[in-house]
């Protein structure tokens, strides 16, 4: 665990949004990043539980401590790894999810929820920064083909393990 007191020393803060105002101008991402020394001090907050209903919370069952404490360690690969093992798709799914995992954040009984939607989202904008998230080709094709209907977040990740399985897929 990273820090032992972290959810004792930092309050729970979120990045600051753009005014409504000029949100309207463009259709860039309205709400901003972490500094690196705030995103340091969120995921010093996560208390490492020893039951962690984060995970139940989470509907793609992610390891939310452990990658909260490779954040709190600056260990971004070992980061992005660790959500990319349950994540296909932590680029948008950081930004639609309505964050079930917060609200079961053993901390949330008394204090404010650990930022897991903002921690995933810097996770993954980080990962593509450093140049740790890589198109990864099966080694070989199966022969099989497999249509998807539904292009949703289901949808898709089927598609993405079918693809990694060798499959040819169609959505």
């Amino acid at each position: 665990m990273g820090k032992a007191t972290g959810f004792k020393e930092f309050d729970r803060e979120l990045p600051k949004k753009i005014a409504p105002s000029k949100r309207v101008t463009n259709y860039k991402e309205f709400v901003g990043k972490y500094s690196d020394e705030e995103l340091n001090n969120q995921a010093a907050r996560c208390m490492n539980c020893g039951v962690p209903f984060c995970h139940s919370g989470c509907p793609l069952g992610n390891v939310i401590p452990e990658f909260n404490d490779a954040v709190y360690n600056k260990e971004w690969e070992e980061a992005y790894n660790i959500l990319e093992s349950t994540n296909n798709f932590p680029e948008f799914t950081g930004r639609i999810c309505p964050a079930p995992c917060e609200a079961a954040c053993v901390l949330g009984i008394n204090k404010p929820p650990v930022a897991i939607e903002e921690i995933e989202k810097n996770i993954i904008e980080i990962a593509f920064e450093k140049g740790f998230v890589k198109t990864n080709a099966p080694l070989e094709r199966s022969g099989k083909t497999v249509a998807i209907v539904g292009s949703g977040p289901s949808g898709l990740a089927a598609a993405a393990q079918l693809n990694k399985a060798g499959h040819t897929v169609t959505v």
